[in-house]
């Protein structure tokens, strides 16, 4: 059949739809995926673990359910990578570190096993900045993840081998974390679709802690649409996380179909002043034209207090990084220095040369922000200015249904153009981390390439659990535009019909 996609060009539903009919078979688009990544992942290095035998072995029993109409969901069969800090079980689970290098849970993450009940078959683990600490995938442990649409430059991160891996065709889609703009920067940099949902829409049980009160698992997609489709899945309550609030999953069945006429967009003016790259600024205001035209009223409005959104993000997620890291001591598991003498040999040892330095960096500024002497004069002023923030977006959208940004200050950098440089690499955070800080959703999606041909995207922030109106109106947007269907460079080729 002349003219017909080839399984790897197929978005997930796409795919889903021909698992389905049985135009393809479930094997069969597995095996695709995994010829793709054996040909191309090795000029990407998006992915740190690949797991063959386990998808083909998966594969076939997914198959055998889906003949049985044990498996309806639109995604079922449809294969998904997994980023390398959500716990799969028999399978080396890192967070891209040293000091997890042979880490293997005995227990899959929740929302990797509501996948797996819906039929996902799952091609492997992939790559990341340590701990997901980082902006550009630079501090793995296991390398660096080059971006598809420049090898020469970064994915971003901290779910850049989510989005690499998406972005050069060896997934349909992918899980990521989003901390503090790590599904959305990455999702600008590769030209994708990424949503990070409301916190406690998605159970955070088997995620490897970052920063507990900012962490949130979502999607990477192709499009919106294979987006909602996983969202709804992973979504809903989970009686393993005491934060997970949201009693229902997402159903977007409705809102992709919605459109946006009406809606009200919010511009915050203070988001496009200096720092901001002229093409970024130009392609999102032009996205900003694009909405009008669609039936949306777009308005200009000063959003207070983000500009203390970076200081305040970095004091709360070291603080609570320097927390959650203690666990890894050399002593239960993980990591442990091979020349230790003593208990203390093996907590100091163990932990100099298992963590890289950006992890070292911020455990060390966390621990200061929270000891006796600076508490309430950072992380209690830091809490306080988080609250602060989270009132001017609770202010906003009682006057607009959602927020238009820009995701990062530039497009793609080149890769050691910033990790020398900490501070430079976390104010490029300055539109994402408010989000984090207060919890709200935002949806990431492409909106046009700079002068040099890379992609720039933006992102739809909205309240609380307002996911359906922002698929909404980035489902419309991706009606009326075609950016989000632009193929990287670097992109593999093949995989049978």
């Amino acid at each position: 059949m002349s003219g017909e996609k080839q399984i790897l060009d197929m978005t997930a539903l796409e795919l889903g739809q021909k698992l389905r009919t049985k135009e393809i078979g479930v094997k069969e688009a597995a095996q695709a995926y995994l010829d793709a990544i054996e040909e191309t992942d090795g000029e990407i290095h998006s992915y740190i673990t690949v797991m063959k035998e386990e998808a083909l072995a998966a594969a076939e029993s997914v198959q055998k359910k889906m003949d049985a109409g044990e498996l309806t969901s639109p995604l079922a069969g449809v294969p998904v990578a997994i980023k390398d800090n959500m716990c799969t079980k028999g399978t080396l689970t890192s967070a891209a570190s040293k000091i997890l290098s042979g880490f293997v849970p005995p227990y899959d993450a929740t929302a990797v096993t509501r996948l797996k009940e819906q039929g996902a078959v799952i091609l492997g683990k992939v790559n990341m900045d340590e701990f997901a600490m980082g902006g550009s995938t630079e501090t793995s442990y296991y390398g660096i993840t080059k971006n598809p649409w420049d090898l020469k430059r970064v994915p971003g991160g901290s779910s850049g081998g989510s989005a690499a891996a998406v972005a050069a065709k060896l997934a349909p889609y992918a899980l990521g974390s989003d901390t503090g703009g790590s599904i959305r920067q990455p999702c600008a940099f590769n030209n994708l679709t990424g949503i990070k949902p409301t916190y406690g829409a998605v159970s955070r049980y088997g995620l490897l802690a970052y920063a507990s009160s900012l962490d949130q698992i979502g999607p990477i997609g192709r499009d919106i649409a294979d987006c909602a489709a996983a969202l709804s899945l992973i979504s809903g309550k989970d009686s393993k996380d005491s934060t997970s609030i949201m009693e229902q999953s997402f159903d977007f069945s409705k809102a992709l179909e919605s459109g946006i006429r009406g809606k009200k967009i919010g511009l915050p003016k203070n988001y496009y002043g200096d720092g901001l790259a002229t093409d970024v600024k130009t392609k999102i205001l032009e996205a900003a034209q694009t909405f009008e035209a669609l039936g949306a009223q777009v308005e200009e409005f000063e959003l207070p207090n983000v500009d203390y959104a970076v200081p305040a993000y970095y004091i709360v997620a070291c603080a609570e990084a320097s927390s959650n890291l203690s666990r890894y001591d050399g002593i239960k598991y993980g990591y442990r220095s091979s020349d230790a003498e003593n208990i203390l040999d093996i907590y100091y040892k163990s932990r100099s040369e298992g963590f890289g330095t950006e992890v070292k960096r911020r455990i060390m500024l966390g621990s200061f922000v929270l000891s006796s002497g600076y508490f309430d004069a950072y992380y209690k002023k830091a809490l306080q200015v988080r609250g602060m923030i989270k009132a001017s977006f609770d202010a906003a959208f009682e006057r607009y249904d959602m927020i238009l940004s820009p995701v990062s200050p530039t497009t793609a950098y080149e890769i050691g153009g910033q990790i020398s440089d900490p501070i430079a690499m976390y104010m490029a955070d300055i539109y994402t981390v408010s989000v984090n800080l207060s919890g709200t959703p935002a949806v990431a999606l492409p909106c046009g390439m700079d002068d040099t041909g890379l992609p720039v995207g933006m992102q739809l922030i909205g309240k609380a659990f307002s996911e359906e109106t922002l698929v909404a109106a980035a489902a419309e947007y991706q009606r009326a535009t075609d950016f989000h269907k632009a193929v990287a460079p670097h992109a593999a080729k093949g995989g049978r019909k």
